[in-house]
């Protein structure tokens, strides 16, 4: 792989006698690490893997499989990540104890989200954002897939959610644009477009983003600050100038030595920088800060959401049995959709609803109304949440799985009732199905559909029940 001349004399003299290593980890084939969702696959583990160490739920597998053709991945129940990202997990279980409302500003396209999602204590609500429209899609279909209740997701710049959340989260993870040096081994594109030029002017970005996302973390509050590159520019510099600017308090987190993260390569602060010559994963480096106490005003949010569109329809009785822990949520119309929210969170659902932020989703969209029918929908079938008790039920061949996720139709099995069916695999809920007697209408979003037509010979085994590991 051919690297910019500057990007080689420039690291050479970062690292001294260790860039020949660097380099030859470079010209190697990167490592596949996935982490496993604990509220749907808590007990299951890779059919060959290693753990990752930093990561309870995470783990290196033996190569890259053919995740598309898996259903348990479309299910939710694990994420395709890289290992050295899975590092946030240290950070947040060290100084986060209690419930928090936390933002995941530039969450797309769903990595760390998902992720804080199941590192938050109970009780915490997790806000994502994502900037580009595009990517933004990406992330909210992520976190469906999860399943979780607690999370909303945004589609905002940094500055209109500074400006609208003052003082409102008390952890802010900042998943910095960088220029990419980190994953020159994964994206080779990435190594072509590198500059100077570019560093400075990520550098640059990434300062501005913290201004404007600065007023909305609480005094007294984390700010995760990531990126997934190797200069100083856009690592320590800008940590240091975070300190020097704003006050804040950089945090140590503690490691274990056989890990082999490094530290600071300038100034003297406690950073976190891998390198794939060192650790097993990709370039990466994180600093953890503390906003100091003050008096800053923080905004009151409205409760109550907007009415929208014509006056409400009654709450359909069956609404009630959709959700495990029905008690726990308020229902409401969101024009025709049925939406559940937790009742812990009315505030925030409300205030964010009447902000002029721009909410892609909150709580769980139980379904829509058509005419007289109800037609469940996928946020249901995929929500932790979720009564499985309160649907009929049908599980699926792993070739049958495949069809569904393709939106294809096939047959059911014969005796199967009419109605509304939820499709599963292995146990896991992939969806939702119309059964009309003599054939079956797909409800599987046409967006999230496998477009591919390869099909292997036969299905990955990606992770088996850990008591038969």
């Amino acid at each position: 792989m051919p690297f910019p001349i500057e990007f080689i004399t420039r690291t050479r003299t970062l690292l001294g006698g260790e860039f020949d290593q660097l380099l030859a980890a470079l010209e190697m084939d990167a490592s596949t690490s996935i982490r496993v969702n604990p509220l749907k696959g808590n007990d299951l583990v890779p059919e060959r893997g290693e753990f990752v160490p930093w990561c309870a739920n995470g783990y290196y597998l033996s190569g890259r499989l053919p995740f598309t053709f898996d259903p348990l991945f479309h299910a939710g129940v694990y994420y395709v990540q890289e290992a050295s990202s899975m590092f946030l997990e240290q950070a947040i279980q060290t100084y986060v104890t209690r419930p928090v409302r936390c933002l995941d500003l530039c969450a797309a396209p769903g990595g760390k989200t998902t992720h804080l999602a199941s590192l938050l204590p109970e009780g915490s609500l997790l806000v994502c954002n994502e900037v580009i429209r595009s990517r933004s899609a990406i992330l909210a279909e992520n976190v469906t897939k999860w399943g979780y209740p607690n999370t909303v997701v945004l589609n905002n710049d940094p500055a209109e959610i500074g400006q609208t959340l003052s003082g409102i989260f008390e952890v802010i993870v900042a998943d910095l644009p960088c220029s990419g040096e980190g994953m020159f081994r994964k994206d080779v594109g990435s190594a072509q477009e590198w500059s100077m030029d570019n560093v400075r002017l990520c550098a640059s970005r990434q300062r501005r983003i913290i201004h404007d996302i600065w007023p909305a973390l609480k005094p007294g509050g984390f700010l995760v600050y990531s990126t997934c590159t190797y200069n100083t520019e856009e690592d320590e510099e800008n940590v240091h100038y975070l300190i020097e600017e704003f006050g804040a308090e950089p945090l140590a987190i503690p490691v274990q030595e056989d890990w082999r993260i490094t530290g600071a390569l300038r100034y003297d602060a406690p950073v976190y920088r891998f390198f794939p010559h060192k650790t097993r994963g990709e370039g990466f480096f994180l600093a953890l800060l503390r906003k100091p106490e003050g008096r800053e005003r923080s905004v009151r949010l409205k409760s109550g959401r907007k009415e929208k569109g014509k006056k409400a329809l009654p709450i359909p009785k069956e609404a009630f049995d959709f959700l495990s822990r029905a008690n726990d949520f308020s229902f409401a119309w969101d024009g025709n959709f049925l939406r559940a929210y937790l009742k812990s969170f009315m505030e925030e659902y409300g205030g964010l609803d009447r902000s002029p932020l721009r909410v892609l989703s909150s709580g769980i969209c139980l379904g829509e109304m058509k005419g007289k029918d109800f037609i469940p929908s996928q946020d249901l079938a995929l929500s932790v949440c979720l009564n499985p008790d309160a649907f009929l039920v049908v599980d699926l061949a792993w070739e049958d799985a495949i069809k569904y996720l393709r939106k294809e139709s096939f047959a059911l099995p014969e005796g199967t009732e009419k109605g509304y069916v939820l499709l599963r695999y292995q146990g896991f809920p992939l969806g939702f199905a119309k059964h009309l007697g003599n054939r079956m209408n797909n409800l599987y979003p046409a967006e999230w559909r496998i477009r591919s037509s390869y099909l292997p010979e036969e299905r990955p085994r990606i992770l088996i029940d850990s008591k038969f590991k």
